[in-house]
């Protein structure tokens, strides 16, 4: 549904251009538009490949078992099942290991094998458990020590300090992830 709205507003804003004599800026527009998203993509691309190649040389190599024992007392009390389950709680760790990194798009493979391993802990049940609440929750809020790719991209769109703004990010992101908890554990709670 969202892509014929967005599809409608693009075809509306060509007509309306051409129709009040703006069709060579909206040639230009266009033109302009698609070099920068290809820049754009092939930027975020590059990134999420080198990360997404590091996360898995330190699942590898073990380093993830070593975040996964660093995170373990703080994941053992949100995560009732999954907090005593070796796999689980390495999926979980790496998400969040690659969250903390602002790592973005290229937590999502982490994200996808932690979330099957809390459903395969939920015995393959149609319906979310409260460990699988809570990683969503998580995920969302995503608190993040480097936003490594908000860096990125400001640094590729200019900014001389692209890390400037850290801790507006580590406020807002801890504030996400302690209300979002928060609330989530009082719902489950209440029923």
């Amino acid at each position: 549904m969202l892509n014929y709205i967005f599809g409608g507003i693009i075809l509306l804003s060509v007509i309306v251009g051409i129709a009040f004599g703006n069709g060579s800026a909206v040639a230009d527009g266009i033109i302009k538009g698609a070099e920068e998203s290809v820049r754009l993509l092939t930027t975020m691309a590059g990134m999420m490949l080198l990360w997404s190649g590091v996360m898995e040389i330190a699942s590898k190599g073990g380093f993830t078992r070593i975040i996964g024992r660093a995170l373990s007392p703080f994941l053992r009390k949100l995560f009732r099942k999954a907090g005593n389950d070796e796999k689980a709680l390495s999926a979980i760790s790496m998400n969040v290991s690659a969250n903390l990194l602002g790592l973005g798009n290229a937590a999502t493979p982490f994200g996808i094998r932690a979330m099957n391993e809390l459903h395969r802990l939920s015995g393959n049940s149609g319906t979310a458990s409260e460990d699988m609440i809570i990683f969503v929750v998580m995920n969302t809020a995503s608190i993040q020590l480097m936003p490594t790719m908000v860096g990125t991209l400001r640094q590729s769109y200019g900014s001389e300090t692209p890390f400037d703004i850290l801790p507006c990010v580590w406020i807002s992101s801890a504030a996400a992830l302690f209300v979002g908890l928060t609330l989530a554990k009082a719902l489950m709670r209440k029923g």
